[in-house]
């Protein structure tokens, strides 16, 4: 799967919205349990045409913080999460099958 292939698909860790289906996402569901073998970045990040990053930093009460979007082109960077998003997608469960514990 190459980064082309990511677009309009959203690994979701614990939660998602009605809006990311309802515009055409593919949703998979990936709980917390269930990635402690991951390595995963450690905040929220978005790819861009394989070639730039975009993590978000949330303050304590989960709200983006002041200066809270870090965009990153340094391509091993963009290649970390890259590959992250990809383990996350392949052991996830498609949202039409997930039923919660």
């Amino acid at each position: 799967m190459t980064l082309a292939d990511l677009r309009g698909k959203c690994v979701v860790v614990d939660f998602c919205t009605f809006t990311n289906i309802a515009a055409g996402e593919l949703v998979r569901w990936l709980p917390r349990r269930q990635t402690t073998d991951l390595a995963l970045p450690g905040t929220d990040f978005w790819l861009f045409d394989s070639a730039q990053a975009l993590f978000h930093h949330f303050t304590g009460n989960g709200q983006l913080d002041q200066d809270g979007r870090e965009y990153a082109d340094d391509p091993e960077r963009v290649k970390l999460c890259a590959g992250a998003f990809e383990a996350a997608w392949q052991r996830a469960v498609p949202h039409e099958e997930y039923r919660p514990r």
